[in-house]
């Protein structure tokens, strides 16, 4: 049992299979009854709560608050927004009528045609409009403002090509919105929350990012900027892990949200969105993971070191017991999670091979032999070492060792993509190295015609025109026309 546990196909052979047999095996997420929905299983939750928490606590710290707007959007909502409901028309599920009644024709239970809505309503793709229908009833003065609103919801998009996690047609998020008086200040809030979005990749994902602005081809529906954080994943494709909308007025606008200055004249308001999903998630699989299954950061990891007895009697596991009793009450004083796996319905190997597929950082070994030794057995989850280390002073030890894997991971994805950067100038070459992955810095003349001829050319986007690229003058790969930058390409999940 504890080989099939971690008989995973490799990620050399099929990287695709790869992530989605690790889902399904590390007891994260299944699917469902429901076409492109996914259950999110208690392991794989407890790696969201994880994140929602850490998240949640950054955006307060900036003055963020929670609130909770309706599932259900009237369409009319949704069509104010030229820009916004174009960006979203093709995913939308929408709902016609609200009563079931049973087919006097003895065909089941059909939906009752006399119990047609008035107005239809879309399962939320996206909550600006129903937001701000309601900010208009919220915003009056300028000392009304900052708003500054988060909500943690669910969304529908109804998605042709699904993948768990990265790709579902429901899925779980965050989306900010806020109100400012000004461009500036609504401006800065949007570069604000791109800040906090990337210092949760690294510090706490260990997840190396780009940041950057999108093009306009990939901008955000209804926004006039968007902002973006671009991760690598081990097979060289991007994957958007976070955006920031400035959103301009277009919003608010369109369901005419306005304040009174402080010179006391009518002002319509600036907006930004910005939002994460479950699709984190994914990019913390693909980040770390390996052949024998996850690999977590020890900030997200749920269990950050399991301890597992090895005995032949109920008398060597009172022993053991008596003695990582205090182990696991210092390693709670220090602020690390810990489980003490003393169940007798599996064997060690097994319990081995399970916390191995499921990621745990650090786990301990200890049987009657160590405790006559004063020793105890640690291995790494992210090297798969083994060392056998002194028994006394192990939670320190422990404490140590997870900050150690933290930012081994960081340096090893940080390692990763800096091997497969590469600058080209050379359209040829490009697609000829495009075929093995990898992000690509090249000139472009900044032209749609030029994105699309790429994207249709080589299934590559522009992930972004990187925050911290400096002007570099040149010539577009493609056309030869003036560049003043590199931007990023890759293809992407």
């Amino acid at each position: 049992m504890a080989k099939e546990l971690k008989d995973l196909t490799k990620r050399s052979e099929d990287y695709s299979k790869w992530y989605n047999e690790l889902v399904v095996k590390a007891d994260l997420a299944e699917q469902s009854a429901v076409r492109g929905c996914m259950v999110i299983k208690p392991y794989g939750y407890a790696i969201w709560e994880k994140m929602q928490q850490t998240l949640d606590r950054m955006f307060k710290e900036t003055g963020v608050q929670n609130a909770y707007f309706p599932l259900l959007i009237p369409k009319s909502y949704l069509c104010r927004e030229a820009e916004h409901v174009e960006g979203f028309a093709k995913e939308c599920a929408v709902v016609t009528h609200y009563r079931l009644k049973n087919d006097p024709e003895g065909n089941g239970v059909i939906v009752d045609p006399s119990a047609r809505l008035e107005e239809e309503l879309i399962v939320r793709p996206t909550s600006e409009t129903i937001i701000w229908g309601t900010y208009k009833n919220w915003i009056h003065s300028y000392r009304d403002l900052p708003l500054l609103i988060n909500q943690w919801a669910n969304v529908m998009r109804w998605e042709m090509r699904t993948r768990m996690f990265l790709r579902t047609a429901e899925f779980l998020w965050q989306e900010g919105h806020c109100a400012h008086a000004t461009a500036e200040e609504s401006e800065k809030r949007t570069e604000q929350m791109l800040e906090v979005y990337a210092e949760f990749a690294e510090k706490y994902m260990a997840m190396p990012v780009i940041k950057g602005v999108k093009t306009a081809n990939e901008r955000f529906a209804g926004a006039i900027n968007t902002y973006t954080i671009e991760a690598m994943m081990q097979d060289g494709k991007a994957l958007q892990s976070g955006t920031s909308h400035n959103l301009g007025q277009n919003f608010a606008k369109a369901f005419d949200v306005t304040f009174m200055n402080k010179e006391n004249k009518p002002e319509y308001v600036w907006a930004n969105s910005w939002g994460v999903s479950t699709r984190l998630m994914g990019a913390l699989i693909m980040t770390h993971s390996d052949d024998n299954g996850l690999v977590l950061p020890p900030h997200l990891a749920p269990i950050q070191v399991v301890i597992v007895p090895i005995y032949k009697n109920n008398e060597q596991l009172a022993e053991i017991s008596k003695a990582v009793e205090p182990v696991v009450a210092e390693l709670k004083r220090l602020g690390v999670s810990v489980k003490y796996d003393d169940a007798d319905n599996r064997r060690p190997g097994f319990k081995f091979a399970d916390y191995e597929l499921k990621g745990v950082p650090v786990r301990l070994a200890i049987g009657a032999r160590d405790l006559e030794n004063g020793t105890v057995e640690l291995m790494r989850r992210d090297t798969l070492e083994k060392e056998t280390v002194p028994f006394e002073g192990i939670a320190g030890r422990v404490a140590d060792e997870l900050e150690s894997i933290q930012k081994n991971l960081f340096d090893r994805a940080l390692k990763l993509r800096e091997e497969h950067t590469y600058r080209v100038d050379s359209y040829d070459e490009f697609k000829e190295k495009i075929e093995k992955g990898g992000f690509f810095l090249a000139h472009w003349d900044g032209t749609s015609e030029t994105e699309e001829k790429i994207k249709e050319d080589t299934k590559a986007t522009i992930r972004c025109i990187p925050l911290d690229g400096e002007e570099e003058e040149g010539v577009c790969m493609v056309t030869g026309k003036p560049s003043k930058r590199r931007v990023v390409i890759a293809r992407a999940y």
